[in-house]
């Protein structure tokens, strides 16, 4: 996964939450208004943002979840193949310090 991708999608659950917290206040402030409709509509708003909720809370530890089997992978790799991760390191550093060269 990129950096790009990885913030994006920090940003996005940054932003679900942001939207359940607000209805949530926005249902809270609402509590003392009466009639039928609202109460209607206010138990579906609930319902809803705890299935929100709970599916973000899932999608995140899943995330975490790949984020842990992937650090892992890698560390195997590296204890079984230790030269070949050092080889790579060195070619990684080789470009970068060839590209910031040419600047």
């Amino acid at each position: 996964m990129t950096q790009a991708t990885s913030q994006a999608r920090d940003q996005l659950v940054d932003d679900l939450k942001a939207v359940i917290d607000d209805a949530e206040e926005l249902l809270k402030a609402t509590a003392g208004a009466a009639g039928e409709k609202i109460s209607a509509v206010r138990a579906r708003t609930e319902e809803r943002l705890r299935t929100a909720r709970e599916r973000l809370k899932g999608a995140q530890d899943d995330v975490i979840g790949r984020a842990k089997d992937a650090a892992n992978a890698t560390d195997e790799y590296v204890h079984e193949h230790p030269w070949t991760a050092i080889g790579i390191g060195a070619a990684a550093g080789l470009v970068v310090g060839l590209l910031i060269a040419r600047r």
